[in-house]
């Protein structure tokens, strides 16, 4: 599990990767608004599932056209997901 602060940390910057609204982030991930926005805060962690969606979206941002989101998001997957976790099937 991932320490508040990089949790925080983690979801801020996938957040602003997306260039969506907070609104459509979280239900991309599946989740309440106000449960990203609790994430954001670190009032609580994510839970398995919703790590594994993070991760998810990061693998799909890592495998966009745009060199720039690859980079930024093989950025986000290595600090917080183990290399087994990262590496792309």
């Amino acid at each position: 599990m991932l320490k508040k602060p990089e949790v925080s940390h983690l979801i801020r910057e996938l957040w602003q990767l997306t260039a969506l609204s907070q609104e459509q982030f979280a239900a991309r991930l599946g989740v309440a608004y106000c449960t990203v926005n609790r994430w954001e805060n670190g009032h609580i962690q994510p839970s398995a599932l919703a790590l594994k969606q993070i991760k998810t979206l990061l693998k799909e941002l890592k495998n966009s056209p745009e060199a720039i989101l690859q980079d930024r998001s093989q950025k986000l997957l290595n600090p917080y997901f183990s290399p087994e976790e990262s590496s792309v099937p």
